[in-house]
């Protein structure tokens, strides 16, 4: 069975989770509090070096680690991944997207504002991580305005991963009222079978 290391408010866990629960595949959730340096210790490091989670423990013992590989790993041969080349390339641009331009910013800012801790560099860096989270969501909104999805027509691995930290923006201080193709694709994904809250296991 797979088993799957995790934090259960992390988006990145999540992205994982949902997919496992939307293709029916069975897997044991293990927690971990990495805020209190779970994922550092040495048994986990030699799972994943970079002591980071989620990482996948696969049927044969190996580990996969990285949220957007996990996903892609997952989805490959199923519908959640396109099949044309083309569509399953900007699958893999805006998952790009996401660890680049979307969950440093929009991520990082809800980890600060729920586990708030005063130090001169989230002073300084907060109101430039929340400047180039809302650039993001602009980029999102303008993808959005004539389309249901972000690649191909159809609900793929791309929105689950820009889903997961999108849909509890507000948690870290982000206004998405005006942003209605945002909120119209929120909505959407909210509506997909086996669809889970982050906050179920």
């Amino acid at each position: 069975m797979l088993r799957l290391y995790d934090f259960l408010e992390s988006g990145n866990g999540y992205k994982v989770r949902l997919l496992l629960h939307q293709l029916q595949r069975p897997f044991e959730r293990i927690q971990l509090d990495i805020y209190n340096g779970a994922s550092r210790t040495p048994e986990f490091l030699s799972k994943n070096p970079n002591g980071r989670i989620p990482a996948l423990e696969l049927e044969d013992g190996s580990y996969l680690w990285e949220s957007n590989a996990i996903i892609w790993y997952l989805a490959d041969g199923t519908p959640f991944l396109p099949s044309k080349p083309l569509d399953r390339a900007r699958a893999l641009q805006w998952m790009c997207f996401e660890q680049y331009s979307h969950e440093p910013n929009i991520a990082t800012v809800r980890s600060w504002v729920m586990h708030p801790k005063d130090t001169e560099d989230r002073r300084v860096m907060m109101p430039i991580k929340r400047e180039f989270g809302y650039a993001a969501l602009k980029v999102m909104e303008g993808h959005l305005k004539d389309r249901d999805f972000f690649v191909g027509g159809a609900y793929s691995i791309a929105d689950i991963a820009l889903y997961a930290y999108t849909h509890v923006a507000h948690e870290g201080g982000f206004d998405l009222k005006s942003y209605k193709a945002v909120n119209a694709w929120l909505k959407r994904v909210a509506g997909q079978p086996r669809h889970i809250p982050i906050t179920k296991g």
